[in-house]
């Protein structure tokens, strides 16, 4: 049995070193001008952190969380294999015969040569950002490969320590996403919303319609493989841009439940179908970030796949807003709403017959805001096609902080100046202006935080962003409503809800609808 072993072992170092030595003797076109160099940029994980740089800039939200992700795998990689690895097996480096001098290494390493540190760092990286950004891990793939490749071209590692260490660069890519969604769901834990006895409960998926939004990127299809696999008689349905309202309205109308996957916007947009045909909604998360859905407890769409199954809901409140007339209308007492605590979603306060009589309206499930950040995101939607999403924000963030004029308007009747008005739909956690996440979306409550106008914004939206919910101070104030009119808003005044961009109208009223749509949600 030992002799066998031992001939085993010879036969691959034979081979190994029958790969090296044709991979010394071959004349590879224009590989002398750049393998060399591309590996000397891989010491120390140098050109990766130079990628990781660029792409924080320069790249979309996920390929930013790619970065970080590749270099947290890089870091991994590395530690594992300059501790473990090097010294676990020992290996001598490869003699340098029949390696041309060109190629050779001006310094050569002093450290054992299996595996291979540069090709761990190069496909850790590589693996990490492909993870979360499989776009932009395909443009980073070649250039991993060709640092490995290099490792054997320059005559420091055999062919066998670059695929060693290759497998432990995706081996730790792979640990880190592991760690990294186990931290998510731990952290991720479902509100106290009141369960939905009505929900049917679907086993294979029949009468189940998804709307699928092409536009929301390989998160979205990667949602859909996983719910087909568990929901196979579902109706799935792929539209992107003007085409997805229609398509989530005529869905909602013909089946038992309505489910939807891309990104809050468009969320947003199937919960809108969804109160209008009076269906259920099964939210299976497919955007970037997915603020409703891990606020409501669903980290991926197995979460979602399995609640369906069961027919496991819960009910969940709705922010509103409904546009009114352009005149002044009479002052709503903010002073005089009562706040039930945070846990108790109370009952349902009616809106005034002027605001239920009106047919416009517009729904948010996370939050709406007027100023600072409307402003924002207005910069980022006109600059990024242009520029990029990362440089986009920047120049955004700089323009709207150094704005010289605030928000005028009617707030409950009285005259304001606000740099920033923001109401969610429950209450957020988290500091003033800057809030993170929300406990429960069964609360029946706006959370409303105002920046005040005066002097420049950036230290008063700072002040704010210190300071915590159900708090005041002279630049800004936070507090719990039911509704809120707003009136007097000036024309051209632009408002987001739920991270999508419009005009605001001259007046609205902001309320809370308190258990008004079905969500489906493990229990």
């Amino acid at each position: 049995m030992v002799d066998q072993e031992l001939t085993w072992q010879g036969a691959v170092a034979r081979g190994d070193r029958a790969l090296f030595d044709a991979v010394a003797h071959r004349q590879w076109p224009g590989a002398q001008k750049v393998l060399p160099r591309l590996g000397r940029a891989a010491n120390h994980g140098v050109l990766w952190a130079g990628a990781a740089s660029a792409l924080a800039v320069f790249g979309s939200v996920r390929a930013r969380r790619g970065a970080v992700r590749g270099m947290a795998s890089l870091a991994l990689a590395s530690a594992t294999i300059n501790t473990v690895g090097k010294w676990s097996v020992r290996r001598a480096r490869p003699l340098l015969e029949g390696v041309p001098t060109a190629r050779r290494l001006a310094r050569q390493p002093r450290t054992t040569s299996f595996p291979s540190g540069h090709s761990a760092s190069a496909f850790a990286f590589a693996t990490g950002l492909a993870l979360e950004s499989p776009g932009w891990g395909a443009v980073v793939a070649p250039v991993a490969a060709s640092v490995a490749f290099s490792r054997v071209y320059t005559g420091v590692h055999y062919p066998t320590d670059v695929l060693a260490g290759a497998g432990f660069g995706v081996a730790a890519a792979c640990t880190v996403r592991f760690v990294a969604r186990s931290i998510e769901r731990h952290r991720v834990t479902p509100g106290n919303e009141r369960p939905a006895a009505d929900a049917p409960a679907l086993p294979d998926g029949e009468g189940l319609t998804v709307i699928v939004n092409k536009g929301s990127g390989t998160a979205a299809e990667a949602g859909i493989e996983r719910l087909l696999k568990s929901l196979p008689q579902a109706e799935v349905v792929e539209c992107e841009g003007p085409d997805v309202p229609a398509e989530l309205a005529a869905a909602a109308a013909r089946s038992k439940v309505l489910g939807v996957c891309g990104g809050d916007g468009t969320v947003n947009a199937a919960a809108t179908a969804a109160l209008k045909a009076g269906v259920p909604l099964a939210v299976f998360p497919g955007g970037t970030l997915n603020h409703f859905a891990l606020d409501l407890g669903l980290v991926g769409p197995e979460d979602t796949c399995r609640a369906v199954a069961a027919g496991h809901a819960v009910k969940v409140g709705v922010g509103r807003f409904t546009p009114g007339p352009a005149r002044a209308e009479p002052a709503l007492d903010a002073s005089a709403v009562p706040v039930p605590p945070a846990d108790s979603a109370g009952p349902a306060v009616p809106v005034a017959q002027a605001t239920a009589e009106r047919e416009e309206f517009g729904y948010f499930l996370n939050n709406f805001s007027i100023g600072a950040y409307p402003e924002l995101l207005g910069h980022r939607l006109r600059w990024g096609p242009r520029i990029g999403g990362g440089p986009a924000a920047l120049l955004a963030s700089w323009k709207v902080l150094r704005a010289e004029r605030p928000v005028r308007m009617r707030l409950a009747g009285r005259q304001r100046a606000v740099w920033l008005l923001f109401a969610g739909n429950g209450t957020y956690q988290g500091s003033g202006a800057t809030p993170r996440h929300r406990m429960s979306l069964g609360e029946g409550l706006l959370d409303v935080r105002l920046v005040f106008g005066g002097g420049r914004p950036g230290p008063r939206l700072l002040a704010a962003a210190l300071a915590g919910p159900l708090t005041r101070s002279p630049v800004h104030t936070a507090t719990k409503l039911r509704s809120l009119r707003l009136s007097e808003i000036p024309e051209g005044t632009p408002l987001a809800y739920d991270g999508e961009y419009a005009l605001a109208p001259r007046s609205c009223v902001l309320d809370e609808l308190p258990d008004a749509l079905t969500v489906y949600r493990p229990r």
